[in-house]
């Protein structure tokens, strides 16, 4: 006789003595014990890709995207962009020219546009959706559907007053239900959705209503990620429409919106650069006021103040002003005023006398006290080409090195100085070249450095003789041509600046930030109030239930008891206790 399955110690006590997964049972059906054996179906590519998906489309999977996508942004302000500062990252390279290779393979000076950061944007764009739209529809049905049924023991709950009333001339069922249509207006009042569920049980009868407030906080929540698709694709569509663009203008100069005009020019992918906005500014002046020398800070900036003259084609000039951080609207463009500067007029005239050359060059700021460089290139009217490196000092001061230098920004004594050099420029071969750099290496230094000819120092009004008989050089005084009368023009650094998707963006974003308040402020809760009637008294009960956190929920029974009750004060029956 076999022994029992009872008999058998290796069976666990708390099965079954028929259960069939066990490693004896595997034995005698004559298959392999292996306990530590798992066989789980094979999702194939179709369920690997729902996996995918639900992955994706996660809540937690938004927040890390949205988290990644803030992260991914932050090189953009930390190294100069293209789109934006195109001369700050050819500056990089002049500075950096190991590492800027590597920045640039990674796409780091333009982040906005880079392969990884669209793989980001584009991924959370789609979490973003895969979120909204099932909750949204679940949400739906949320509001439509009926207020939960009253719990049949609602003293179950944390949140739970209980209170008996005695009722004298009036029939205890008709108080309870009394009570109850009271509290369902009240809770109405509170803007609580209600629900009746009275009910009857061996005899005895039972009114209660159901009630439930707070969907504006799942509401909020959809608002907020729904609005944040709206950022998304208001950037993104936006963008393609958006260009950004940087030009110069000197004193007296006139700029016109077209291509050709700007210094640099970046256009999203649905600009036609030939299509701008037609319209015009005229720099009239540009003044600046500086710190005195005898107060902290002395010599710094206190106030930039551009004054431009703008005109669209077939209306009237208009007179604006930019400053820093205050832009001018033009026609739908944002001028912003990103620097400014001195630009001399120099007049570069041949051995016969003939003027070769003759233009108010920008000179770029070296250091606060507006030590500037600037370049001039002289291609024809020359046996050779010349170049002119030179130094603008607006109140020239000298080292104990014997080296020249600014002591302060304002125009106190202007000096100009220049070392010349002659050979190829370097600008027939179709290769572009910087305005601002000269390129030395085909030509031959004729004066300072090393070729024992002092550099050419002139004042304004001033003209000088370039070595060898090769013509002169003067400094023009342009006392009469600015409106300040001093000798030496300004020059603005202006950034222009065309985006429709700005007020879209701000539009959704303030709908993000409601719906995030709504979302984060709101209670979602549930109250309960239940009149039974047990002989000539009538039990009431209140309860309340959060979805979520809610410190107040208890309070907020409490409170609603005691108005409850006072209400019910004088109806027929003692006062609630």
């Amino acid at each position: 006789m076999s022994p029992s399955r009872s008999d058998d110690v290796t069976v666990d006590p708390l099965r079954p003595a028929d259960y069939a997964d066990s490693a004896a049972d595997s034995a005698d059906a004559g298959g392999s014990s292996s306990d530590d054996t798992v066989n789980s179906p094979a999702l194939g590519v179709v369920g690997w890709a729902r996996w995918g998906w639900r992955q994706l489309t996660s809540m937690r999977t938004a927040l890390l995207l949205l988290l990644l996508l803030a992260i991914a942004a932050i090189p953009g302000s930390l190294v100069p962009q293209r789109s934006a500062d195109p001369n700050g990252v050819s500056q990089y390279f002049t500075d950096n020219p190991d590492l800027a290779p590597i920045l640039d393979g990674l796409q780091l000076f333009d982040v906005y546009t880079s392969a990884w950061f669209s793989a980001i944007y584009i991924l959370l764009f789609i979490s973003l959706i895969g979120c909204v739209i099932p909750r949204t529809q679940h949400h739906w049905k949320a509001l439509r559907a009926r207020p939960p049924r009253t719990p049949a023991r609602l003293e179950r709950l944390s949140t739970h007053r209980e209170t008996l009333v005695e009722t004298a001339d009036v029939d205890p069922a008709a108080y309870a239900a009394d009570a109850v249509a009271l509290a369902e207006q009240q809770l109405r009042r509170g803007g609580y959705r209600t629900e009746r569920y009275d009910t009857e049980r061996r005899g005895v009868p039972s009114f209660s209503v159901s009630a439930e407030r707070g969907y504006l906080k799942e509401t909020g929540n959809l608002i907020f990620h729904g609005a944040l698709v709206g950022v998304l694709i208001a950037v993104g569509v936006g963008g393609g429409f958006t260009y950004t663009g940087q030009t110069v203008i000197i004193q007296g100069d006139t700029f016109t919106n077209a291509l050709v005009d700007y210094s640099s020019f970046n256009p999203g992918r649905f600009v036609d650069e030939n299509s701008l906005v037609p319209y015009a500014m005229t720099l009239d002046e540009f003044s600046v006021s500086y710190v005195a020398p005898d107060e902290s800070g002395a010599g710094q900036a206190g106030d930039f103040v551009a004054r431009l003259t703008t005109q669209r084609a077939g209306e009237e000039p208009t007179v604006g002003e930019v400053r820093v951080n205050h832009p001018l609207d033009v026609a739908g463009d944002r001028i912003f005023l990103m620097g400014n500067g001195y630009a001399p007029t120099i007049t570069v005239r041949g051995p016969d006398g003939d003027v070769v050359y003759s233009a108010s060059v920008p000179f770029l700021p070296q250091d606060r006290n507006l030590t500037s460089l600037g370049v001039v290139k002289i291609p024809d009217g020359l046996p050779e080409q010349l170049g002119l490196v030179g130094f603008f000092y607006p109140t020239v001061a000298e080292l104990e090195s014997g080296a020249l230098t600014s002591g302060w920004p304002a125009l106190v004594y202007p000096e100009l100085t220049f070392n010349v050099f002659e050979g190829d420029l370097g600008i027939d071969g179709g290769i572009p070249r910087s305005v601002y750099a000269l390129d030395t290496t085909d030509m031959t230094q004729l004066t300072g450095g090393t070729t024992g000819v002092d550099s050419i120092r002139l004042l304004p009004g001033e003209t000088a003789e370039i070595p060898g008989g090769r013509g002169t050089i003067t400094f023009e005084d342009d006392s009469a041509l600015t409106p300040t009368g001093e000798p030496v023009k300004r020059f603005v650094s202006l950034s222009i600046h065309r985006d429709l998707a700005a007020t879209w963006v701000l539009v959704f974003a303030s709908i993000a930030v409601a719906g995030l308040l709504a979302a984060l402020f709101v209670p979602r809760r549930r109250v309960w109030v239940k009149a039974t009637v047990q002989g000539s008294t009538v039990r009431l009960e209140y309860a309340g239930l959060a979805r979520g956190e809610d410190p107040t929920l208890e309070a907020t029974v409490e409170r609603f008891a005691s108005n409850h009750g006072a209400s019910l004060a004088g109806r027929g029956a003692s006062q609630p206790t």
